[in-house]
């Protein structure tokens, strides 16, 4: 059907790029000779074919900045190959390795329980993370059986801090992914809680 409208998805752009390289060295050749300088941000979810691509088009002048941390590899789900940032120094031997081991935003707390929790992962490039920041508060871990009881919860805190005379405004409540908000915004207002959602409708 694609063939027939003359059109391509989202996996052609790679893999008809990836033939043609195949097929015609020449024109290969000629988009690693006019792209001089090679950036790849998040290397660590690049699959297979990013992978190869990448390759072709670095090849004549070898200038290529990648930045990734395999500790933060999430995208396996959809292809993503955490290996290709853990092979890096092996197919590139002359590249410069900076470890960025600072962390700037969270408080040591935080930092020294991901620190420890990501060191049992077998297959990482070992770094120790850091931060200057202060201890900050402890960690405490709660266990609900599913999304609305975590709601629940989060908006219980929220009511018994707003009880001991805290401000509805001291609460911020961060999420991975918008489809998240849709459940604790159900348990507001059910419970009459004013919100302003950032980065939604």
């Amino acid at each position: 059907l694609l063939k027939k409208q003359n059109a391509v998805d989202f996996d052609d752009l790679l893999l008809n790029v990836l033939e043609i390289f195949k097929k015609f060295p020449e024109v290969q050749e000629k988009y690693s000779r006019q792209f001089e300088y090679i950036l790849v941000d998040e290397y660590q979810d690049t699959n297979p074919p990013q992978y190869s691509l990448i390759e072709f088009l670095s090849k004549t002048h070898k200038n290529l900045c990648v930045v990734g941390d395999v500790d933060q590899a999430i995208y396996g789900f959809r292809g993503a190959d955490f290996r290709n940032i853990l092979l890096f120094e092996k197919d590139w031997p002359e590249a410069k390795i900076i470890r960025l081991e600072e962390n700037y935003r969270s408080t040591k707390t935080i930092v020294e329980a991901a620190d420890e929790v990501i060191s049992k992962n077998q297959m990482r490039l070992e770094k120790r993370m850091r931060t200057n920041n202060p201890r900050g508060a402890p960690i405490f871990v709660v266990r609900l059986g599913n999304e609305y009881e975590e709601a629940r919860y989060v908006v219980e805190k929220i009511l018994a801090g707003a009880s001991e005379k805290k401000s509805l405004a001291d609460y911020c409540v961060l999420f991975r992914t918008n489809v998240q908000s849709r459940i604790l915004e159900e348990v507001l207002i059910e419970k009459k809680l004013p919100y302003q959602l950032i980065g939604g409708f």
